[in-house]
């Protein structure tokens, strides 16, 4: 069975963008150490655009070959004219809203979205699913989650979008792996409670 991972930045107080869900501030905390590990350790989180920007095109997927995004965060890269983000995944998009698909990569989630992932979780294969956000779709699929990996920048939000937009219930995690970068970013890994 394949894992489904919420890798997600977030603010030291739980939030993953400010009331909009603009987490562009995020952005700053991104330097030369950091940018290694990712391009190290997960590149397959790095979108499309950004992995030609780098001249990284040619790198392999380590941990995930499937992401999943709800209609928000899938937003911002169609707005960006980058219709499929993650072209070197398959990509799944949880929406209410769209119709038909803005590019033959993407397969649209219109239905139920813990079946669905569930059915991608069930699928025979080595690398896991990739949940990227955001907010409304990590608190449906919160039972689904099997690992955390958190990406924590120095900052304070106060309030904005939190890391599962769902009603209170509680869920254990065991921490596996703690990172420390010198720019004050935390990278946590979790995976559920054993």
């Amino acid at each position: 069975m394949r894992k489904l991972t919420y890798f997600v930045a977030c603010s030291i107080d739980g939030f993953i963008g400010d009331p909009e869900g603009d987490a562009s501030s995020m952005m700053a905390f991104v330097d030369e150490e950091f940018l290694e590990y990712l391009t190290t350790e997960y590149p397959e989180t790095i979108s499309a655009e950004g992995r030609r920007a780098l001249g990284l095109e040619g790198l392999e997927n380590r941990h995930f070959d499937t992401v999943v995004q709800g209609r928000g965060s899938y937003q911002i890269g169609l707005d960006a004219g980058l219709p499929s983000p993650y072209g070197h995944l398959c990509e799944y998009v949880a929406t209410r809203t769209l119709t038909e698909s803005p590019h033959p990569n993407v397969r649209l989630l219109n239905g139920d979205v813990v079946a669905a992932v569930r059915e991608l979780k069930a699928e025979e294969g080595e690398k896991g699913i990739w949940l990227c956000g955001g907010s409304r779709i990590a608190g449906e699929l919160a039972d689904e989650v099997d690992e955390l990996v958190i990406k924590t920048y120095p900052q304070i939000y106060g309030s904005g979008m939190p890391m599962f937009g769902s009603g209170f219930r509680i869920a254990d995690f065991t921490l596996e792996s703690v990172r420390v970068f010198g720019n004050g970013v935390l990278v946590r890994k979790y995976v559920r409670g054993r």
